[in-house]
């Protein structure tokens, strides 16, 4: 790793990038609404989260340490939706011995399990990881005897597992959206969806009130839904709200999911899929007009717009783009800009063997454990968001501070109105692979905010660096690395990173900060 070295070679070409940026000391009245609290969050596949979360006699301590350094950067640990494509296929067997049994059907995807069954053990996993929040993922997916069989049996094994202060909310049905013509007829509407949730949900509420009646009373009984897959596909989610999605009032977060493209899709590259702001504010515009419409109709009122899940690219990600650095500066961009459109908070999804997965539990045949370039991006949007504010919960804000260009991008972060913090994004390409040498020049470019009110005062600055844009290790967080062969994940310190760097505003409130291409910073006030 030459991290300082890189950072020494960029200040001999840096250069200004656009002109000052102005930054209002006060939130602006149009600012979108504070983020939840954990915004940093995460979906993991349901038949991974085993791998991910152990069980009672073997706990993933790994895992449970990546979480308690989001934990200490934000404020609170992330929430955990555990779900995906295969709750819908799981089945429960309750003589199974093992958590779960799964094989894989190489015509349906070789990433994850077809054939899926989950004994009483399963649920185990959701004692492994003090201070978590989950959801539940329940199968919609099959419409079978079994299947209800499934439901009626899972209740009560979910519902006590979830009794120990550890429960977020429910979930039925993994992107119900794309169901039709696969495991419902062509002709399926937003209006069967919602009648067949709806009986579903009932049938949980049931199980709920003889296994678990406290989880029915003070406003406890929730699900994150529809968890659509998209704005666009054969079911409208502002046509199923209006189908009485909500008519019990038990929709705690109106979810929804999003990916950036397909990893098998042509031309999907870093710099115009992923490094590229311009496509971040594309791909977000999709959920700012459903919300839109559903404000226009009076519909979803009071209720959080949350993406359930997401990531950079589905059919889990493409090696090189959603497994490198490129990709940790993709989720700061895309994260920071979901947080200043009113999208509440963000669960970035995990699989076992995942390759846009921050992190991999487990040693396989295919990966090897540890963390991955992703958690770094997530490290920094913790550290944007940090919610305690002498121990209180504070009310964060965030607002896009538009570039010139769209590979760079910039936010700002106000706690309970007043500004704390800058976040700045140089998304232009520098490939350190293949480069002559380790000390080759790395360009750079300055840029500048002016801060109202703001004169001769010193500011902290913190970075995510690495050696380039398709770097897969070496990377840090203001100087941490969480990598596994050091300390089993435990934040270190690194000494051949710089740390401690300042920016100081001038007599009229300006303030630069050097970026060298692909990193990223925040400057503390």
């Amino acid at each position: 790793m030459i991290i300082s070295l890189l950072l020494s070679a960029a200040s001999v070409v840096a250069a200004p990038s656009n002109s000052a940026i102005s930054v209002s000391n006060t939130v602006p009245k149009d600012a979108a609404s504070g983020v939840l609290a954990p915004f940093v969050s995460f979906s993991i596949e349901f038949s991974s989260f085993p791998d991910f979360a152990g069980n009672n006699s073997k706990p993933n301590k790994f895992s449970n340490q990546l979480l308690d350094n989001l934990a200490e950067l934000q404020g609170v640990k992330p929430f955990i939706r555990v779900g995906g494509n295969t709750q819908d296929f799981a089945l429960y067997d309750p003589n199974l011995k093992s958590q779960i049994n799964g094989t894989v059907v190489p015509s349906v995807s070789s990433d994850y399990p077809y054939i899926i069954t989950i004994g009483p053990s399963y649920f185990e996993a959701y004692n492994t990881w003090p201070g978590v929040k989950f959801s539940h993922g329940f199968n919609l997916g099959k419409n079978t005897s079994e299947a209800t069989n499934t439901l009626v049996s899972t209740v009560p094994l979910a519902c006590k597992a979830l009794s120990n202060g550890n429960f977020a909310h429910w979930e039925l049905g993994n992107e119900p959206d794309l169901f039709s013509g696969q495991v419902r007829p062509k002709n399926w509407t937003a209006s069967d969806y919602v009648n067949e949730w709806l009986s579903k949900t009932h049938i949980i509420q049931r199980q709920l009130s003889k296994a678990c009646p406290d989880m029915l009373t003070h406003g406890e009984y929730k699900y994150i839904a529809p968890s659509f897959a998209g704005t666009a596909n054969h079911l409208d989610p502002v046509k199923t709200w209006e189908a009485g999605l909500d008519s019990g009032n038990d929709v705690g977060m109106n979810s929804m999911h999003n990916y950036m493209g397909g990893a098998d899709s042509p031309g999907v590259t870093l710099a115009h899929t992923l490094m590229n702001h311009t496509a971040v504010i594309h791909s977000v515009a999709n959920h700012v007009a459903v919300m839109n419409q559903l404000e226009e109709n009076n519909l979803a009122k009071g209720v959080p717009y949350i993406l359930g899940e997401m990531n950079s690219l589905y059919h889990q990600g493409k090696p090189g783009l959603s497994n490198s650095f490129g990709a940790a500066l993709w989720g700061v961009d895309f994260n920071l800009y979901c947080a200043s459109q009113n999208i509440r908070r963000t669960h970035m999804h995990q699989g076992t063997d995942y390759r846009y997965a921050s992190w991999q539990p487990i040693e396989t045949n295919k990966t090897s454990m540890g963390t991955k370039a992703p958690y770094y991006g997530n490290a920094m949007v913790a550290a944007m968001l940090h919610g305690k504010q002498k121990g209180q919960d504070a009310n964060i804000q965030v607002i896009n501070l538009p570039m010139n260009q769209e590979t760079e991008a910039a936010y700002a972060a106000y706690i309970d109105g007043k500004l704390a913090r800058i976040a700045v994004i140089n998304m232009q390409e520098y490939n350190y692979t293949g480069t002559d040498s380790a000390s080759a020049l790395r360009p750079s470019a300055t840029y500048q905010f002016h801060l109202s009110g703001m004169p001769n005062k010193s500011l902290s600055v913190q970075r995510l660096l690495a050696n380039g844009t398709d770097a897969i290790t070496g990377i840090t967080w203001d100087g941490w690395s969480y990598s596994y062969e050091l300390k089993g994940g435990s934040p270190v310190r690194l000494s051949n990173v710089t740390i401690g760097q300042t920016a100081q505003t001038d007599s009229k409130g300006l303030v630069g900060v050097e970026l060298p291409f692909s990193s990223a910073a925040i400057l503390n006030l």
